[in-house]
């Protein structure tokens, strides 16, 4: 009998996998691996609508119903110790033995620890888990100042939603500019005009040297420059790392996140690796990237299913971004490394515009703000690998409509 499929991690990547083996055609046993005790959630929330609303509840990424509807073993709370190559089975928490015929490591990533005096300070939070979000909203229902370190994708969404509930926030960024090198900087000044039009502060080329607490919780946060800046929550947001410790111990190659090939499969061949662990060379830089979007996790996946099942493929998927900030929908697609010429459409004084980035005559990406349809007509066209001209960009949507409907069918 078919020992089947294990899957560790059951996140965005894990879910879909599982799905998509079924959807692909496998019918030998799978068994879904989760360390939370919840069912699979959606995790972009969390950030946004789930901590300023008390009563929100995690969103199923499926119904419990489709677990056992498609005979796809989820077990909750489920710890890996240890994976045996040689032997294709895995050690769990409590001494269980797994065995497994192919191998899929979806385990994620995890916030970057920032090794502060203080940190172990009750009230200073960062944000992972469902369990990390209830964290956050309860505190936030406390406290009325809030420094936020980092002013990446995660740390602005929360502040962005904690200043909207009347909290008093500061975001402390090392860097010259928010959002680091990911969008072009006239996005990230925009960002940063509205977000402290609304309220927010924002310290840039700022650190933060130690954090202040009273009677074991925060009490401020003491920054590069001296200053004292009062809290009762201090949220970390400086980025994640892979977590790859389960693979390389048991000796998969690791290159910022565990290496895979165009199928999937990491260095040992019935192991395939997806999402936010896995890095890999991207078809359109040339360039090992390891990206961190529930797109990428989600066509790794499906491809991961068809390489079990033997259909043969590389990874070419366009990847595609989005975070909400405030009243700022930021939508990207494709990836900007190595463009050379942008070229802007819209008004940013409208909040809402696009920026096309190209090399050459080559389009690469477009990051938008509040222009969905830029963005959905920018998945077409670098999936079709068409490059609009600088008239046609300039035109406006409507060009840009015109342009992909005159290109030959097929």
């Amino acid at each position: 009998m078919k020992n089947g499929v294990v899957i560790v991690g059951a996140g965005h990547a894990g879910v879909q996998a599982a799905a998509s083996l079924r959807e692909e055609g496998y019918d030998g046993p799978v068994i879904l691996l989760g360390d939370e005790k919840e069912l699979p959630y959606h995790k972009p929330p969390l950030s946004k609508t789930f901590i300023k609303d008390a009563a929100a509840q995690p969103q199923p990424l499926r119904g419990e119903t489709f677990y056992t509807g498609h005979t796809i073993d989820f077990r909750p709370g489920s710890l890996v110790e240890r994976i045996d190559t040689a032997a294709n089975r895995l050690a769990l928490a409590g001494g269980e033995s797994l065995a497994y015929d192919h191998l899929i490591l979806a385990t994620g990533s995890r916030p970057r620890v920032l090794p502060l005096p203080g940190s172990d300070l009750a009230g200073v939070l960062s944000l992972r888990s469902v369990a990390d979000a209830r964290t956050i909203r309860d505190h936030s229902a406390a406290c009325e100042d809030v420094v936020v370190i980092g002013g990446g994708f995660i740390g602005l969404e929360i502040a962005a939603t904690l200043a909207a509930g009347g909290r008093r926030v500061t975001v402390v960024e090392a860097l010259d500019r928010l959002l680091g090198r990911a969008v072009a900087p006239l996005i990230a000044e925009h960002v940063r005009k509205r977000l402290e039009a609304s309220g927010i502060r924002i310290l840039l080329k700022t650190t933060i040297e130690r954090i202040e607490g009273e009677d074991g919780h925060v009490s401020g946060a003491l920054t590069s420059a001296g200053e004292r800046l009062p809290a009762k929550m201090v949220i970390i947001g400086i980025g994640v790392v892979p977590n790859v410790e389960l693979a390389e111990a048991a000796g998969l190659a690791i290159s910022n996140g565990i290496r895979i090939d165009g199928a999937m499969r990491s260095s040992v061949a019935n192991i395939l690796a997806v999402g936010d662990n896995a890095s890999y060379r991207h078809w359109q830089t040339g360039s090992d990237v390891r990206l961190e979007s529930v797109q990428n996790a989600t066509d790794q996946s499906k491809l991961a299913a068809k390489t079990i099942v033997g259909h043969q493929g590389d990874y070419v998927a366009v990847p595609w971004f989005w975070s909400d900030i405030g009243d700022m929908k930021l939508q990207m697609v494709g990836l900007t490394a190595g463009s050379d010429r942008q070229i802007l459409s819209g008004d940013p004084a409208e909040n809402r515009f696009s920026v096309f980035h190209f090399i050459g005559d080559r389009l690469v990406a477009i990051e938008t703000v509040n222009r969905p349809a830029d963005h959905m007509m920018g998945r077409k066209m670098l999936g079709l690998g068409f490059s609009p001209t600088s008239e046609q960009v300039a035109g406006g949507t409507d060009a840009l409509k015109a342009a992909l409907a005159a290109l030959p069918a097929g």
